[in-house]
């Protein structure tokens, strides 16, 4: 029985340990996940805006994405626990992306990209923008593209936690105790160190460390291009409703979705202006400088809002190209990444940790083809590029 030790226990490492040991046939595993922090208070699994789409501009983004919707419509009964069934509060209202003149050329080409993996997607003049939302004002906008199912938003937290009970419930051991290091012989990793002193014995490592994998890789020699970034979500109150309300991308860069009676919005900074692991602190001098004169320009009742709260996470950026990066680097037989997910991670997490488990389990992928995520093309300089970046 080989012995896997998952560094992170987030939504991905959790994903990974349940499909290792879902099996009843076959090769069996025994499964340790190293988590620092079982309240999870800053991990980004529990500080998502946990929402889906398939309106990607690459294949492999949206073959993942829609295993992902598929898996989480069916979720209760896959991950349940005897009577616990658990529900993640998935609704599909959809995205809505809103073009300019500028960006028309690639929602039409990423239209055509979605329509040939049979994505449930339309494109919007003004005027049909305008007649499904009401509220919404077109000035700026050339063309829109909206999500008509598989796209929505869920909670994050109770993903985690479903995906950590049902591993659980199949005898995978959750340790909590930070990882300080790797026992490395030759080519093979074969432990892993925890602040405690003791030493995991490993036949394989799964490095799911979220923001913090580059040091997890570096104790194994290896650069890995992952970065933390903050990203600030704001929720506020409008005085008015807004029917319909999808997940809205601006072409200010402002996102923003009802969540229950309020709303929740938020922004990339700019490349010069998003550091490498700010402080866990909301940037409350954006919200009122760029994000609520933007929503007012696009959604003119979003004049009479009041911010209600406010929270910062982390991506864990992939400072590369902004995509995952999963399976082996050629350096380390036994070191498996899943990691760099930009933003994705929950969305994708179903599809990486089946991934990464037929890796481990068979030494290929046999459901899906994740090889284009591969470490592969980060050495060979061959970037993934994903225009609908968010």
């Amino acid at each position: 029985m080989r012995r896997v030790v998952i560094i992170g226990g987030g939504a991905i490492g959790s994903a990974i340990a349940y499909f290792l040991t879902r099996s009843p046939e076959g090769e069996r595993f025994e499964v340790t996940v190293v988590e620092r922090d079982f309240s999870y208070r800053q991990a980004s699994s529990a500080l998502s805006a946990s929402s889906i789409r398939q309106q990607f501009s690459t294949a492999i983004n949206i073959r993942m994405s829609l295993y992902g919707i598929d898996f989480f419509r069916n979720l209760g009964e896959t991950l349940r626990v005897d009577d616990d069934v658990p529900d993640i509060g998935l609704v599909e209202p959809g995205y809505l992306y809103l073009a300019s003149q500028a960006g028309v050329d690639v929602l039409r080409e990423n239209h055509a990209m979605q329509k040939a993996h049979a994505v449930d997607v339309a494109l919007l003049t003004p005027d049909e923008l305008k007649a499904r939302f009401p509220w919404i004002s077109t000035e700026g906008i050339e063309l829109a593209s909206l999500g008509l199912s598989g796209e929505g938003w869920y909670d994050g937290y109770s993903l985690l936690q479903a995906f950590r009970r049902k591993a659980v419930s199949q005898g995978v051991h959750y340790v909590q105790a930070h990882a300080t290091g790797l026992r490395r012989d030759g080519r093979v990793l074969t432990g892993v160190r925890l602040d405690s002193g003791d030493t995991l014995d490993a036949d394989v490592v799964v490095n799911a460390a979220g923001a913090w994998a580059a040091k997890v890789a570096q104790w194994a020699g290896i650069e890995l291009p992952v970065r933390g970034r903050r990203r600030s979500v704001f929720s506020f109150s409008c005085p008015e409703t807004l029917p319909g309300c999808p997940l809205v991308i601006d072409t200010s860069g402002i996102w923003l979705r009802p969540e229950g009676r309020q709303f929740i919005c938020g922004f990339a900074p700019s490349e010069e202006q998003d550091a490498d692991d700010a402080p866990l602190e909301v940037e409350y001098e954006a919200f009122d400088s760029f994000i609520w004169p933007s929503l007012a320009e696009r959604v003119p009742a979003f004049e009479a809002i009041r911010m209600t709260g406010a929270w910062a996470g982390y991506y864990e950026m992939n400072v590369f190209d902004h995509n995952a990066i999963l399976g082996l680097h050629p350096d380390c037989d036994n070191l498996y990444f899943a990691n760099g997910f930009s933003g994705h991670g929950l969305q994708q997490c179903p599809a990486a940790g089946r991934g990464v488990a037929e890796l481990i389990r068979f030494g290929e992928y046999r459901s899906l083809d994740l090889s284009p995520v591969s470490f592969e093309r980060i050495l060979e300089n061959r970037p993934l590029v994903e225009k609908n970046v968010i």
